[in-house]
């Protein structure tokens, strides 16, 4: 299993994940052009995708995937609640459920419910059925609930929001009602509260560890590097970048 990034942060996420020949999209908040351009640092053409998964209806996840999918004929998978925010009625998509795992191509996928302020919002793992190995995927969630704690315990590849820092968000530039928002019961992950995750959950087969949707205003990399490394026991971490994401690693 493989997973790469066209891009992490509020002005847009793409994420993708392979096993074999199959590869899905995880969200796509870029237009058409911006998502070819970036998919092809990696030497790829929309063409090569077997499904676009969608997490929840805010456009830095969702706004290019009707566009990229009606274009290239690609299936949609999203929960109803998602569906109804994110797409015209005549729009068809796959469902998802909470809890309940999914088979696309060779990928085994569970969406998990997160708490966030959009229709019915999950996050995603995905397991090689062949070997067991498990890869989770885990942005735009206010706080770590226990059902979180459970559903990512034991991971092989951990994707992991480290959006905002408490003070830089304090003291940073939104506005009080925005700050309350991302900081929020149903906002973003601190670097706080996904340390927290970290030192929760068992990491002994972890082996890749990657920093995303960190915020260009309320955060900045070295302070995540900073918290990361209070840490033993876990892999070199990969921090996201917005411009960038990252290239292919193996689980």
């Amino acid at each position: 299993m493989q997973i790469a990034s066209l891009g992490s942060g509020s002005k847009g996420n793409a994420t993708l994940v392979k096993l074999d020949s199959t590869m899905v999209l995880v969200d796509c908040g870029f237009s058409l052009r911006q998502f070819k351009l970036r998919l092809e640092r990696l030497s790829l053409s929309p063409d090569s995708i077997d499904a676009i998964l969608v997490t929840h209806e805010h456009s830095d996840h969702s706004g290019g995937v009707a566009r990229l999918a009606s274009t290239y004929d690609i299936p949609i998978w999203s929960t109803r609640g998602t569906a109804r925010c994110a797409f015209d009625d005549d729009f068809a998509c796959h469902d998802l459920r909470g809890g309940q795992w999914v088979t696309i191509g060779h990928l085994e996928v569970l969406p998990v419910t997160v708490p966030h302020d959009a229709g019915e919002p999950v996050q995603f793992i995905f397991k090689d059925s062949k070997n067991g190995k498990k890869l989770g995927i885990l942005t735009d969630t206010g706080h770590i609930t226990s059902h979180i704690s459970d559903a990512y315990n034991e991971l092989d590849g951990l994707l992991l929001e480290f959006n905002y820092d408490e003070v830089m968000l304090e003291q940073g530039p939104y506005p009080f009602s925005l700050k309350q928002r991302v900081g929020g019961d149903l906002g973003h992950l601190s670097n706080s509260q996904s340390m927290s995750l970290l030192r929760q959950i068992n990491k002994t087969r972890l082996n890749c560890l990657i920093a995303a949707h960190i915020s260009e205003n309320n955060n900045c990399r070295n302070l995540v590097a900073e918290h990361l490394g209070q840490l033993n026991g876990i892999p070199e971490p990969v921090l996201a970048d917005q411009e960038t994401g990252f290239g292919w690693i193996a689980i």
